[in-house]
């Protein structure tokens, strides 16, 4: 898919004058701007030298207030991966911090290439945040965004922590919007600022991209700032957030139940299955629904059709043995309720379904719900720490996540659920206006449930009967874990494909994807209900699938 650039006047050589009234007075005198906002756009202004754009980076840092704190404003040159920019780093309303190990603010960072192609992308954050990333907006197996002739920008979600997985920082009222939705918005508009004085004009396109956290704040960029982007792309999104730690917790006492007791007298999650009963499990799935699609190559597209059940694994049943690849029947019920997400003592659905795919046999979901031996799981530290100090309002940081009460305290996570959840359904503005949005997901993500998204987009509008299909796809990619990796074709150019459909109008009829798991092989990805479905032809090409 080839994207075309609409011509684009040069940059213009940006004052940063402390007073804008007089470098905008400067340039109307001069005849040659108009207004928009505090900055100015040239009619057709000059290119900037490179000398001249490493002054203007430089001057950047005059931009210094104790609410605006200018933390790096430097000229990087280019090299054999990234072109000559300005790096630009800041923190929002800084403030003092009672929480051990972590300070309080926005922080951003924006890089401003010299040969800018007008556009602008803001590069999505992951798990809890709390770190700034560099702002490249990395495409795998391709050029960044930055390198593309992006400005990109990245942000810390509004305060910096131990790790990407301290929940520690939500006690903080502030730091809890941050994270939610306000460092997002914040973020956004200052960057455009900043890009409009440096530049001397607005970007002509703004797009965002994210994957797990990233991509829960690209949906609540489409959901609640629908004027500011053209282009959203959403990968494996923690959109609810609240109800995924929930889920979490869920699997955790499901796992407890049923785990061996160590020696110190304790359930040993990790023995709670073998890594060959798991994989027997991945093998079933395979064999009973890899060739539902027309071809067995070892990923399954058709994955609503496969009703697979764990009790076919139980011992004794359809001639298993017990010869260590088997299911006991507590394991099997195990399964049908991790699978089957989180439900209280009614049946209700707390959270949603996750397929059976390959991805059960993979070290990503070992890690996530057993762990290894002398290391829990992640659902019993980042789920409970998620829990305990994020979702629920008020915090419980005492909270036992063996105790926690799925009929009684899963409402205790709808406040949080209220500022920080992607839920809402309503695009009309955002889609009124031309945005369109590209969500994916992995079939084989080891702790977000691909039928909670399915769910929520049965229910975005505006639709027809068809869908959302002229503003709003997702894509599916089967055996892909958390945002990449599994027995999957889990690389990508999403970057490419919403460009394509905003600047070109080509919408996403199939996106190529390739991987290391199977070397020498390409597939489409085909937007949800549509699934990739062999026609015949040379297996290791996409050209002999077609999206039915």
């Amino acid at each position: 898919m080839r994207v075309t650039h609409p011509p684009h006047c040069a940059r213009s050589r940006v004052s940063l004058h402390k007073n804008p009234k007089k470098t905008l007075m400067r340039q109307l005198i001069a005849g040659s701007a108009v207004i928009i906002g505090l900055g100015t756009i040239a009619a057709c202004p000059a290119a900037a030298t490179e000398a001249e754009s490493r002054t203007a980076c430089a001057a950047l840092a005059t931009l210094d207030t104790p609410a605006f704190r200018v933390d790096t404003a430097e000229w990087v040159a280019s090299d054999a991966s990234l072109p000559a920019h300005c790096l630009f780093r800041v923190t929002l309303n800084p403030r003092p911090s009672s929480i051990d190990g972590v300070s309080l603010g926005i922080g951003f960072e924006l890089r401003l290439p010299l040969e800018w192609n007008g556009r602008f992308l803001f590069q999505g954050g992951g798990g809890l945040n709390g770190v700034l990333n560099p702002a490249l907006g990395n495409v795998p197996g391709a050029p960044s965004a930055l390198a593309r002739g992006f400005a990109v920008v990245s942000t810390d979600g509004g305060h910096r922590g131990r790790s990407m997985v301290d929940s520690s920082f939500a006690v903080d009222q502030q730091a809890k919007l941050d994270f939610a939705y306000q460092a997002v918005q914040r973020t956004t508009y200052e960057a455009k600022n900043i890009i409009n004085r440096f530049y001397g004009r607005a970007p002509e396109y703004s797009y965002f991209m994210g994957c797990s956290t990233g991509g829960r704040e690209g949906m609540l960029a489409a959901q609640r700032l629908p004027l500011e982007f053209d282009g959203v792309v959403a990968g494996n999104p923690a959109f609810n957030l609240t109800r995924i730690a929930v889920n979490q917790v869920y699997s955790l006492q499901t796992v407890t139940r049923i785990a061996p007791l160590g020696a110190d007298g304790k359930p040993d999650l990790s023995r709670a299955f073998t890594d060959a009963q798991l994989k027997a499990v991945a093998d079933a799935v395979t064999a009973q629904c890899d060739a539902l699609d027309g071809l067995a190559d070892g990923m399954i597209n058709d994955f609503e059709a496969c009703g697979f059940d764990p009790g076919s694994l139980q011992c004794g049943a359809a001639g298993n043995d017990a010869g260590g690849q088997c299911l006991a029947e507590p394991q099997v019920e195990a399964l049908r309720d991790i699978f089957g997400g989180a439900r209280n003592s009614s049946g209700e659905s707390l959270y949603g379904p996750f397929p059976f795919d390959t991805g059960i046999a993979s070290s990503a979901w070992r890690s996530m719900h057993l762990g290894t031996d002398g290391r829990p799981p992640a659902n019993a530290t980042l789920g409970a720490d998620t829990l305990r100090l994020f979702a629920m309002t008020p915090a419980r940081p005492d909270l036992d996540p063996l105790e926690f009460d799925f009929d009684r305290d899963a409402a205790a996570t709808a406040e949080t659920a209220a500022i920080n959840d992607a839920i809402a359904t309503l695009h009309s503005t955002f889609a009124g206006r031309g945005g369109k949005l590209i969500v994916y997901h992995g079939l084989s993500d080891q702790g977000m449930s691909a039928g909670a998204l399915i769910d929520w987009y049965a229910k975005i509008t505006p639709r027809d009967d068809e869908g959302p299909h002229d503003w709003a796809r997702m894509f599916f990619v089967p055996g892909m874990t958390h945002c990449a990796g599994g027995q999957a074709t889990d690389t990508f150019d999403m970057l490419t494909a919403i460009q394509a459909w905003v600047e070109e109008g080509e919408a996403p009829d199939r996106i190529i994807a390739t991987g290391s798991a199977f070397p020498g092989v390409t597939r489409p990805l085909c937007p949800y209900p549509k699934v990739a479905r062999y026609d015949g032809g040379d297996p290791n090409s996409a050209d002999s699938f077609s999206c039915r």
